[in-house]
């Protein structure tokens, strides 16, 4: 029996990026060793920032950006942030949720 098609997005998603990443993807294990390099440089990183003013991204995102723009050859900011809008793996790396802007 052939299965119809539902042209409608749903409200909300029970399912997490990372119940979607395979467990064997290289991508799993660098990202847990640039967290924990990047958990240890938190301190230095933060006192580059002021402590008035608007919030920054987190240095932590913009650096785990850079990397998947040098692992995938991304040739500009502007396709990394492109890349980072639509594809769920790169949210993923990152840690942007699906609903984060």
């Amino acid at each position: 029996m052939r299965g119809r098609f539902i042209d409608q997005a749903k409200l909300f998603s029970y399912i997490s990026p990372e119940a979607r990443v395979p467990e064997q993807r290289p991508l799993r294990r660098i990202r847990d060793l640039v967290r924990e390099v990047l958990k240890q440089l938190s301190w230095s990183l933060g006192r580059l920032y002021a402590c008035e003013g608007r919030p920054s991204v987190p240095p932590e995102q913009l650096l785990s950006a850079l990397l998947l723009q040098v692992f995938y050859g991304i040739r500009s900011k502007r396709q990394l942030i492109e890349q980072l809008n639509y594809n769920l793996l790169f949210r993923w790396f990152v840690g942007l949720s699906p609903d984060d802007p």
